[in-house]
């Protein structure tokens, strides 16, 4: 859980969005009396993560993430965390994915936003998401894999239909729809 959780914040080494809570879910739905612990080390895992993004991009400055995520989308983190840094580790620590989390830690790093501010809201936000997955994992897993189980057809359809649905989403939006800024940057 914890190698999990690292490789979910890293952006060299990346886990799928939202792995580390579908581990947390099964591994709590399998054995119960270890929910808390699960929770824990991933809870764990992606503290250490988060915190190694947020050093990486203090070290690595302003111009890396502006590179990474664009100059109009960092300026909006930048003024969030003059106003309310703490909320807005806080809270985007909880948000599941494709919420993009690394930015947050990233503009945090380039701020130099207090190591302290930042890595209680870290724990308390990401302590709050696994606990909660843990909890509803161990109360209803076992429900959901037996319906998953049931139906399992249907849902692998379900999803292909879904991943061909944003894919075809984003291709139209990086050929056509992306602004000008970003289409000389990348192409």
């Amino acid at each position: 859980m914890i190698l999990l959780g690292l490789a979910d914040n890293t952006p060299f080494i990346s886990s799928p969005a939202g792995s580390v809570d579908v581990f947390v879910i099964l591994l709590s739905a399998h054995r119960h009396e270890w929910w808390a612990y699960y929770a824990f080390m991933a809870t764990v895992g992606e503290v250490v993560g988060g915190y190694l993004i947020y050093r990486l991009a203090e070290k690595g400055g302003q111009e890396t993430i502006e590179k990474k995520v664009g100059k109009p989308r960092v300026e909006k983190f930048y003024k969030r965390f003059e106003k309310r840094g703490v909320i807005t580790v806080f809270t985007g620590s909880i948000l599941p994915p494709p919420f993009p989390f690394t930015t947050v830690l990233m503009a945090a790093g380039v701020m130099q936003y207090p190591r302290k501010k930042l890595l209680s809201a870290l724990t308390a936000g990401r302590a709050v998401r696994f606990f909660g997955v843990a909890y509803l994992g161990r109360t209803y897993g076992q429900q959901v894999i037996a319906f998953f189980s049931r139906h399992y057809r249907t849902m692998l359809h379900v999803l292909i239909a879904l991943a061909l649905t944003a894919g075809i989403g984003a291709l139209v939006y990086f050929k056509w729809y992306r602004p000008t800024a970003q289409r000389k940057g990348l192409d």
